[in-house]
């Protein structure tokens, strides 16, 4: 059974989801076939190799948003900034949502599965907005910028974050049975941003951008999100199954949605550049020297003819007495015989 508009029922049944339990019926909807689980201390971890992916993807996430911070003067620092912290927290959350910390059967799971959903689909709205930033509709940084930019993504968070309660909960005119607008929210919409903003980008890079080699971070970007979705949705049973449930589709989906915003940042760092003027990095200042007073080879032989301690070209004076101690014991100091060095003896 293919996906059909609307319905979980065929992609439950292939991906454990972290909504899955809570559509479909009072009992969710369960995946044919999952990852096994592991015992640690009593308490029971489900997906331990997809937690693992979620632990890496933060450190790795970390890293990235420490080089991003580094680059004070590029743009569209701060609205990138905003992307990778949303996507590190949807993995906190996923840790404990995927493992089973927060068990299905559990009060709170609904709440924190639809604030899950929520984060996604305003994640999804933050990388479509950032699309836009190159474009300088609103100049980046400023309040404008960041205002658009938080506003919209808190929006897009309030609205699928009820939609997700109101489903699980059957409030409101919505079901549990029939999640059409949960499955717009979470899947055709993040599909809609992911789209608009490799196109943007194409866009942007053949239109203001004399270097092409940024395309290449786009095609693997969007190759890794592809496959993500080909293995989640059409490969993890068969995947599981070949394996025998030591590990499904759900991990190599984390692993490819890692690959693909890690790809993300390696693109923005392609396109932008640093003023060097207000950089602070590792490399060597290099100094120019501007005043010609502190420039090697200057001549100053009008000053010195002039002053007080210069005898006929000579060698320069001695500060103390007006004469060098050259002067005093060669030329004598009135251009006369010089006493000598070293002094005779007959002088003692």
């Amino acid at each position: 059974m293919g996906i059909q508009f609307g319905s979980f029922d065929a992609i439950c049944q292939t991906a454990a989801l972290v909504i899955c339990p809570l559509i479909g019926s009072s009992q969710g909807i369960e995946p044919s076939c999952y990852s096994r689980n592991v015992e640690i201390s009593g308490t029971l971890i489900f997906q331990p190799s997809t937690c693992f992916v979620h632990i890496v993807a933060i450190f790795m996430t970390g890293i990235m948003i420490f080089h991003i911070r580094s680059k004070y003067t590029a743009v569209g620092r701060k609205e990138i900034l905003m992307f990778f912290y949303l996507y590190a927290i949807i993995e906190l959350l996923a840790i404990f949502l995927d493992s089973g910390i927060i068990p299905t059967a559990n009060v709170s799971y609904p709440w924190f599965a639809a604030i899950y959903t929520g984060l996604v689909a305003a994640t999804y709205t933050c990388l479509l907005i950032n699309g836009f930033v190159g474009f300088q509709f609103a100049e980046d940084g400023t309040p404008l910028s960041l205002w658009l930019l938080r506003i919209s993504t808190l929006v897009v968070f309030g609205v699928s974050f009820f939609v997700a309660i109101a489903t699980f909960k059957n409030i409101a005119g919505f079901n549990f049975a029939k999640p059409i607008g949960l499955w717009i929210i979470y899947i055709l919409w993040p599909l809609v941003c992911a789209v608009i903003y490799v196109v943007s980008q194409l866009i942007l890079v053949f239109r203001t951008l004399e270097d092409r080699w940024p395309i290449g971070d786009i095609v693997f970007g969007t190759a890794f999100f592809t496959v993500a979705q080909v293995i989640l949705f059409a490969f993890s049973v068969t995947i599981c199954d070949a394996i025998k449930h030591y590990i499904d589709g759900l991990f190599f989906f984390t692993l490819c949605m890692l690959l693909s915003v890690m790809m993300i940042y390696k693109y923005w760092d392609s396109i932008t550049r640093e003023d060097l003027e207000f950089s602070v990095g590792s490399k060597a200042t290099v100094w120019e020297v501007k005043d010609p007073l502190l420039a090697g080879g200057a001549d100053y032989g009008d000053e010195d003819s002039a002053s007080n301690y210069t005898h006929g070209g000579g060698p320069p004076a001695s500060l103390v007495g007006g004469v060098s101690g050259k002067q005093l014991y060669q030329n004598g100091a009135g251009g006369g015989p010089g006493r000598g060095y070293p002094p005779p003896m007959d002088r003692f």
